[in-house]
């Protein structure tokens, strides 16, 4: 298995794919836990996930490339059951963003960081708390059926319709749309962002997939 699928779920190459990219600032602490737990909650919904083309990654605005993850992060994903083996830290380049098509940020900097890259990057960047709000409001039964359409088309709807909302759906307050940063804070806190970012992703996994968390 190469580098690149290791950092995935489904085929990297080959076949029709749908990249989520999770961004934060040095890719040690949010991005890793929103990346593991994404690919834990596809996998309880889907289990076999070799033909689904969901790919998930992160990586950092100010990455730390080829750093560990932090190890209260690591702890927290070991409390959701989540796999935290195998992670190195990225910057975010170019690439990330180009292939990506979805990219979910921690902050509303960091999405800016984003979208300022270029690559028409706008419709498809958002906060995670943001697309969560987006997606909550969208009818599952306008989107395509996964089990005839596939789960790439179906992803790849649901980012048109939430990019269509944006508009029209604003948040409370700016600080609704923020996950912040645990870095260098004891475990306490760690645990309580991995539940903020745990809530924020039930939905949003459940929209890209069509099946609910397992209780």
């Amino acid at each position: 298995m190469t580098p690149s699928e290791e950092r995935g779920i489904g085929p990297v190459n080959g076949g029709d794919t749908f990249r989520i990219l999770h961004v934060s600032t040095g890719n040690v602490c949010r991005s890793p836990i929103t990346e593991r737990l994404t690919r834990h909650a596809l996998r309880d919904r889907l289990g076999d996930l070799s033909a689904g083309g969901l790919i998930v990654e992160s990586a950092g605005t100010w990455g730390h490339e080829g750093a560990p993850m932090e190890p209260n992060a690591e702890t927290v994903l070991a409390d959701f059951g989540a796999d935290p083996s195998g992670f190195t830290g990225r910057e975010l380049l170019d690439e990330h963003v180009i292939r990506a098509d979805l990219v979910l940020t921690a902050t509303r900097d960091h999405r800016a960081q984003v979208i300022s890259m270029g690559h028409s990057a706008g419709l498809r960047t958002f906060t995670l708390k943001e697309f969560t709000r987006l997606v909550r409001a969208i009818d599952p039964a306008t989107l395509p059926d996964p089990r005839s359409d596939g789960f790439v088309e179906r992803a790849r709807a649901l980012v048109r319709a939430a990019a269509a909302l944006r508009g029209w759906l604003l948040a409370p307050s700016a600080e609704a749309d923020e996950v912040y940063d645990p870095y260098g804070a004891p475990i306490t806190f760690f645990r309580s962002i991995g539940d903020e970012i745990n809530q924020a992703l039930d939905p949003v996994v459940t929209a890209l997939t069509g099946v609910p968390a397992s209780r």
